[in-house]
């Protein structure tokens, strides 16, 4: 079992920026890719950016340039760097850790971080 906690939302003015953190806790020696995902109302969730345990990063077209994924130094912690923020960038984002535990691949959420961008 992984325990996810988010924190660093908020409300930002457009082309403000915010950080957000994800520390993970219980078995974080299974987690193979910890990421982030947003959803806003209305839509379906939808991948953000993702890193895994050998540090590849992947990003979202509509965030690529404007968005980076990084890990602390225990590797059991993410951050969300969000620069040059967008009203389309509104959403409740949601923390994620995939892990394999044994043979059994298991899918972790954090409880999600309200980020408001007003225009």
């Amino acid at each position: 079992q992984v325990q996810l906690k988010e924190s660093g939302g908020g409300l930002v003015l457009t082309g403000g920026s915010l950080r957000l953190s994800c520390a993970a806790s219980g078995n974080i020696f299974s987690i193979i890719t910890m990421g982030w995902y947003r959803q806003a109302p209305g839509k379906q969730r939808e991948p953000v950016a993702t890193i895994t345990s050998g540090g590849s990063t992947d990003y979202a077209d509509s965030v690529k340039g404007r968005f980076t994924i990084s890990r602390g130094n225990a590797k059991s912690t993410v951050y969300l760097q969000m620069n040059s923020l967008k009203p389309e960038d509104t959403a409740v984002y949601y923390c994620n850790a995939d892990t394999i535990e044994g043979l059994s691949p298991g899918r972790y959420w954090g409880q999600g971080t309200q980020v408001t961008v007003s225009s």
